[in-house]
């Protein structure tokens, strides 16, 4: 009997390929440069199962992979897929979730950190030879963190990361909104529960930690940043179509809030006359939420898995339908 067949988009580690390998047959991608989209579509004509991040899973894609019957998305989001497409031809669609909850929490946090004391900022200012002898500290000021608020919007896992770091490092006073309460965390953690505004007006630091719904599609806008206390700084690690990012430029240039630190935006790669890009407020990264060598191979790995449960006639781990 015949192995499943399987194409793979993106690189991944040797033991994930071997793993894959022992179930079925395997065609990857080689370019450095992402696969162009007529070339996935050659390449699926015959394929059962697709692994890949992001690459958005249309009607017409799936127009072009008959046999197509698992698309294994390494990544925890997975708004590119068309749910309803998917469903009409059988093809089950897994993410990866809950193995890069402490790393995005890291890169949350360090955000915030960069952020309140201007890291990014002063370390251009010091590489470039601005600093003088005579300048004092004034130049420098940054913002406490320590004993500071912080209000998440979202309270998933990453989300519960996060405020353990606030809490018990730092000794933050941790607000957070989500569509359920979780009382287990409020115990756990010390955190607290409030309405949107109440957060909004309230924190600090304001972090977005959603998943992108038609719920959450431009949570943040105008009002919303208007109701942020003038001294506060927004952080995104969520995804970029959230914020109503010509809201949050103009907030920015009026003054109603402090700062950002962003990590996803709403064009990726970003626009480089973006404005955002121009503000020594604002810090920047290129959506490197996951991006650690052992997050990058456990989610491959995980991938794999719910791809060769799939095509193994076994339930996938991570089923997002």
């Amino acid at each position: 009997m015949s192995k499943p067949k399987v194409y793979i988009t993106l690189p991944v580690a040797k033991e994930v390929e071997d793993y894959i390998s022992e179930h079925c047959e395997i065609r990857k991608w080689e370019g450095k440069e992402p696969i162009p989209r007529d070339t996935l579509l050659q390449e699926l004509t015959d394929i059962d199962g697709l692994m890949t991040t992001g690459r958005r899973i249309t009607e017409n894609l799936l127009n072009h992979a008959p046999n197509l019957k698992v698309v294994s998305n390494v990544s925890v989001g997975y708004n590119n897929f068309d749910l309803e497409a998917m469903k009409k031809r059988n093809v089950i669609g897994t993410n990866t979730p809950h193995v890069l909850n402490e790393t995005v929490a890291d890169l949350a946090f360090g955000l915030i950190l960069a952020s309140a004391r201007r890291i990014a900022e002063l370390d251009r200012f010091v590489k470039e030879g601005k600093w003088g002898p005579t300048m004092g500290d004034d130049p420098f000021m940054g913002m406490d963190v320590h004993h500071a608020t912080l209000g998440i919007i979202g309270m998933g896992r990453i989300g519960e990361a996060i405020a353990r770091r606030a809490k018990f490092g730092f000794h933050m006073d941790v607000l957070y909104y989500n569509r359920h309460q979780k009382p287990e965390a409020e115990k756990e953690i010390g955190v607290t529960y409030s309405d949107f505004e109440k957060l909004l007006k309230e924190s600090d630091f304001v972090l977005l930690m959603t998943p992108l719904t038609p719920e959450t599609h431009h949570l943040m806008g105008e009002k919303e940043f208007r109701l942020m206390k003038k001294t506060a700084i927004f952080i995104n690690v969520s995804r970029g179509q959230t914020v109503d990012e010509q809201a949050l430029i103009r907030a920015l240039q009026n003054k109603e809030i402090h700062g950002a630190a962003l990590d996803v935006f709403d064009q990726e790669p970003v626009e480089k006359d973006n404005p955002l890009l121009q503000m020594a407020n604002v810090v920047t990264t290129p959506h490197i939420g996951s991006a650690t060598q052992k997050t990058t191979d456990a989610m491959a790995m995980r991938a794999a898995k719910n791809l060769v449960a799939v095509l193994t006639g076994k339930d996938p781990i991570d089923p997002v339908q």
